[in-house]
């Protein structure tokens, strides 16, 4: 039976790559030594196969019982790889993967269980993924992660097979091409290693191969070549292209500048011209209207104000090559290193006012956006920025649980000591961090707050998007629908009604203590006259009320 690319098989292989990721992510990390030697590349190919298979998930999810088509599969993966890319490399492959999904969403043969692609169509989108990565690389260079899809395209072309021969094509050209790099990229040759971004390309291609034909393919590590007599070039090989972009150790720019930009075609292309003036390792991803800016420079303000220039930039990330904190280096020299406190909390945090709030009680936050949850890495950035011996975790929402997990056990690997509270709301963040002690014994620290946590049930209030089958009857696009402990539980037209009905339902199982998280836009009018309410219909309970400021949710309520 051939074997075709559908949306199952597509979610398949964004696991397999993610699982694949994981396991090569040291050594991946550990052969990083262009076009930065700064040793990450490996973990911002895992972030942004991450975010990746997150939307994914997010597309088969949102369509249950039913599965979503192809088009919408591949274009949940292109999409969440754009927002997750990470890095020079995270970047590159967010691109090759829109390139693909380019292709597969225009081929697909809709129709149910035949909405699917052959192998011929495959091909076609590996072609296009290595085309589009090309042209997003302002000055392209031999011996990387583009030579590798190139190859792999190379391969695939003229198979005549179904996709399980055209992706082990791919596959094998691309291990092939892999292997040569040290004797394309002069800085590989050097230090007697092949491509990280090309290695981890290989990775994504065998887990591609085993989505399709239930192959379980491991590239060979690629250890062996450090130091070996066949891999190293001498630096002045004729056959060795030199860098165009010149790796920081030897004089590069300072500063990793990545963000999202909200902008149109004309303004972007101003954009690449303005920003290639200022640095090198540029790469711009993305389109109809949303894209993934990444820069090496000096000045990193100036690359910031050429996307405010071009459009909204935002999930501004600025990294400094020598560690550390960007708005801090200049001071790392003369201050000695920071002692780690005893113990921390990390919290994910909905909305500015809550992360104010959250800041005040002494922990550090990580924001949590609508509709682009945390990938585990900057929950471990997050870990990693507390600097302390002991990390309370809140998610603060059920569907990061298993997100929180991963980023806990990677931080124990690096020796922090790490507690995962499974609270699902911020409301239940706020009930545990009201009783948090850091002086007393961690354990006892972490049994009180994850009491009290439990001890708060927690609801939401928020706007229907579409009409659709909920636990409180059938709902239409604008209705507000009021949650209690995840579950809609009422369906209203108006704000304040809503959230009474809501408050009484949650405390007709009693309660002390109501906590109210306004949105942006409910007015100070609904918390008084949710206040008088409580205050009038519930003699012993107190109301306490905090603005959730932007990104936050319509209104959040806790009873506890």
């Amino acid at each position: 039976m051939p074997q075709n690319l559908d949306a199952v098989a597509v979610r398949a292989w964004c696991r397999l790559a993610l699982d694949a990721l994981g396991r090569a992510r040291e050594e991946i990390d550990s052969i990083n030594v262009y076009p930065v030697a700064d040793g990450d590349t490996g973990t911002n190919l895992y972030l942004t196969a991450e975010s990746a298979s997150q939307a994914v998930d997010a597309a088969f999810t949102g369509h249950e019982p039913a599965l979503p088509s192809l088009a919408e599969t591949v274009r949940a993966m292109a999409h969440g790889a754009l927002i997750g890319a990470r890095g020079n490399s995270g970047t590159i492959l967010s691109q090759l993967l829109r390139g693909m999904a380019q292709v597969i969403a225009a081929e697909g043969e809709p129709g149910g269980e035949a909405d699917h692609v052959g192998g011929p169509v495959l091909a076609r989108a590996l072609r296009q993924a290595a085309e589009s990565a090309y042209q997003a690389v302002a000055h392209p260079v031999e011996g990387t992660v583009l030579t590798v899809a190139t190859a792999a395209a190379d391969a695939a072309t003229g198979t005549g097979g179904d996709c399980g021969a055209v992706a082990r094509a791919a596959y094998e050209g691309a291990c092939a091409a892999l292997d040569a790099t040290p004797g394309q990229l002069a800085v590989l040759g050097r230090a007697g290693v092949v491509d990280a971004g090309g290695r981890g390309l290989v990775a994504v291609l065998g887990a591609l191969t085993g989505a399709l034909s239930g192959e379980s393919l491991t590239p060979r590590s690629t250890a062996h070549l450090k130091g070996s007599v066949h891999a190293r070039v001498d630096a002045d090989d004729s056959e060795a292209v030199q860098c165009d972009d010149v790796p920081a150790e030897e004089g590069g720019p300072a500063f990793e500048v990545i963000y999202l930009l909200e902008a149109d075609d004309a303004a972007v292309t101003r954009l690449r011209a303005r920003l290639d003036r200022l640095g090198d390792s540029l790469v711009v991803v993305g389109g109809d209207g949303l894209w993934n800016v990444h820069v090496h420079v000096d000045d990193a303000g100036a690359a910031v104000e050429a996307g405010v220039e071009a459009g909204r930039p935002h999930r501004i990330r600025i990294t400094h090559f020598g560690g550390d904190d960007a708005h801090t280096a200049s001071q790392r020299s003369a201050a000695p290193p920071r002692e780690r406190a005893q113990r921390a909390v990390v919290a994910v945090v909905p909305g500015e006012g809550l992360a104010g709030l959250y800041s005040e009680a002494g922990a550090t936050t990580v924001p949590a956006r609508v509709g682009e949850p945390p990938a585990s890495g900057e929950l471990v950035d997050a870990i990693r920025r507390a600097h302390a011996r002991e990390v309370v975790l809140l998610p603060n929402d059920a569907e990061l649980r298993h997100t929180a997990a991963a980023a806990a056990e990677q931080a124990r690997t690096e020796g922090v000591r790490v507690a995962l509270i499974p609270t699902r709301s911020a409301v239940q963040g706020i009930a545990a961090l009201a009783v948090h002690e850091p002086d007393r014994r961690f354990d006892e620290d972490v049994v009180a707050m994850t009491s009290a946590a439990g001890a708060t049930r927690y609801g939401e209030l928020a706007v229907a998007e579409r009409q659709s089958w909920t636990m409180a009857g059938i709902c239409q696009t604008g209705d507000v629908l009021g949650l209690i402990d995840g579950d809609v539980a009422v369906i209203g037209s108006e704000v304040a009604r809503t959230a009474v009905s809501v408050l009484d339902r949650m405390l007709s199982a009693g309660g002390e203590m109501v906590t109210l998280v306004l949105g942006e836009s409910v007015p100070d009018s609904v918390a008084e006259h949710l206040e008088k309410h409580v205050r009038e219909a519930y003699l012993a309970v107190d109301t306490v009320v905090y603005r959730g400021g932007r990104q936050s949710a319509l209104m959040l309520i806790g009873v506890e």
